[in-house]
């Protein structure tokens, strides 16, 4: 018989009452900093960004612009840094448009100093277009050529409304130079259709991923339709000339991309009356050299629930952690004198930064994975700039040893219907707060034992203990609560870019997200107040790490 765990009041977010007298005003801003955050005031910011940034071109977008807004100053890896950072500053860039990595110097910090980070992962589950995505038409039938990217395409994806999204690279006419310019048709233009029951064993099961869950996007019936069989002569004889790459994209879709992006005489018709392309149309559509392109559930986010308690949405998986993260980062004080109003100096001695990485959902091992050089890389290069020609391996082993990581990244929420398959200790609840996440074959970092205090019980969970101990401490001054999770025996774990970080470099490490329900469908659960909750922890991470660090010998 399962126990019946406890019930709990999601917690108070206001300050807690100072300790004593005794405090001195440094450490009073200290410890209130990080509580006047407000979990509920994310929600809806966190809607927005959701259904607005639905690839991770538009993600690492949307955060650039987020940074740049801030103060942060963006950087190329193609440059030198040595004469570009500066102790106080503020900074970010972006490797293949698909991975960021941002963050702050403090004033006193010196090489050999540590790094405070949070990292995730912004890809999520999805439907990619294949290199040559049109389609012979079947029935009347366009079809759209995709591929699954993870576990996309699996039985949720279909009967959903799908748009396309990405970025398109364009050739200039006059000087020949390529751009890359980010594209998103959110109306729903494609659907993978169901089979109904009534066709037995067939609609049964989980469907070919090749041959089943093709989705449709158009009708062209031309073949059953004399009057409009589009005659041979006069005929462009491919769309934007043959050996282009938009000869091998649907048409339609090449025109629907073209108008969206505004390119030059895109509004002339691309056929005229069926009997041809427009020739301007024609070298408009030659313009477009290459794309990466996805389809994506075209719902917004939105709340759910009798109280607006929820939050459905699609790519919680790991938009979710991703957002929490970088708001942690603009939230966070940046001194004590401007403690509770977000001062644009830094009086601490460490950097604080967030990775977010691309292709975590499919191994991480691309340049802007997180098994890459990226982010020792950037830390190697701060380490540089800050220590002359000294910085070699003996200042950067110091840096890593007085880091500190957090992988961010969801969790699995207790689902009510499946109560079984859980431990009944490591339950975690929606708008309770950021999980710790344990597992003992090393898919997470958290490894050995040690108690950690929950809202609920007092456990013993296989976790990293010093780790732990750490973040249980940020959380107390944070006035955050943690919550753990740990998968059955009889069942296996997912895995995040902690471990890998971790074991690159060796800096101490912990698995910490936030939870969410229906991980890996098109459209998952998470609470109305999670984000947030993770903002208000990730802050103090920001914010105490560097006095908490002190506290360990």
């Amino acid at each position: 018989m399962t126990r019946q765990m406890p019930t709990r009041v999601a917690p108070t977010i206001e300050p807690p009452a100072c300790r004593a007298s005794n405090m001195t005003s440094h450490e009073i801003l200290s410890a209130t900093a990080a509580t006047t955050i407000k979990p509920e005031a994310y929600t809806q910011p966190f809607l927005d960004f959701i259904s607005k940034n639905p690839t991770v071109f538009h993600t690492v977008d949307y955060f650039s612009n987020q940074l740049s807004s801030h103060g942060f100053t963006k950087l190329s890896e193609r440059d030198l840094w040595t004469d570009k950072l500066e102790k106080g500053g503020k900074y970010f860039y972006d490797r293949n448009g698909s991975g960021l990595i941002a963050f702050t110097i403090g004033s006193e910090y010196k090489s050999g100093n540590g790094v405070a980070i949070i990292a995730s992962h912004i890809d999520a589950l999805s439907a990619r277009l294949k290199p040559i995505s049109a389609k012979s038409t079947k029935a009347g039938y366009v079809q759209l050529g995709i591929a699954p990217y993870a576990g996309g395409l699996n039985q949720t994806w279909i009967d959903r409304d799908l748009g396309i999204g990405g970025r398109v690279l364009l050739k200039d006419e006059h000087d020949g130079k390529i751009s890359t310019k980010l594209v998103k048709l959110d109306w729903p233009i494609a659907r993978i259709p169901s089979l109904a029951p009534h066709f037995g064993i067939a609609a049964e099961g989980q469907a070919n991923k090749e041959t089943r869950m093709v989705p449709i996007v158009g009708l062209d019936n031309t073949d059953i339709d004399e009057k409009k069989v589009i005659q041979e002569e006069g005929r462009a004889s491919v769309l934007g000339g043959a050996g282009t790459f938009v000869s091998t994209q649907p048409a339609r879709l090449v025109k629907a991309i073209a108008g969206k992006m505004g390119i030059q005489n895109c509004k002339k018709p691309f056929y005229d009356n069926l009997n041809g392309l427009n020739a301007d149309g024609a070298r408009s559509a030659s313009n477009i050299v290459n794309w990466e392109l996805e389809v994506f559930d075209t719902q917004p986010a939105q709340l759910g629930g009798l109280d607006k308690e929820f939050i459905f949405a699609g790519r919680i998986d790991d938009k979710l952690c991703s957002f929490s993260a970088i708001e942690a980062l603009l939230a966070s004080p940046s001194d004590s004198s401007s403690a509770t109003g977000g001062g644009s100096s830094d009086d601490s001695g460490i950097v604080r930064m967030v990775g977010l990485f691309d292709d975590e959902e499919v191994g991480s091992l691309l340049r802007q994975g997180a098994r890459s050089n990226f982010l020792p890389s950037t830390i190697e290069r701060i380490c540089e700039a800050f220590a002359g020609d000294k910085c070699g391996a003996n200042l950067l082993s110091k840096t890593y040893a007085n880091s500190f990581l957090i992988s961010a990244d969801v969790t699995h929420a207790v689902n009510p219907n499946y109560m079984d398959v859980y431990l009944e200790d490591h339950s975690p609840r929606l708008n309770i707060g950021v999980t710790v996440a344990a597992d003992s074959n090393a898919h997470m970092t958290t490894g050995k034992s040690t108690y950690l205090i929950t809202y609920h019980v007092r456990l013993l969970t296989l976790i990293d203990g010093l780790s732990t101990a750490i973040l249980q401490r940020i959380a107390e001054k944070s006035s955050s609560v943690l919550q753990v999770f740990q998968i059955r025996n009889d069942s296996r774990s997912g895995g995040t870019v902690g471990p890998m970080l971790s074991a690159m470099t060796g800096i101490r490490a912990i698995d910490a997200g936030l939870p969410q329900l229906s991980m890996h469908s098109i459209r998952a659960t998470t609470g109305s107040l999670d984000p947030g909750l993770g903002v208000k922890l990730f802050a103090g991470f920001f914010d105490h790490f560097e006095e908490v660090d002190a506290e360990f010998i």
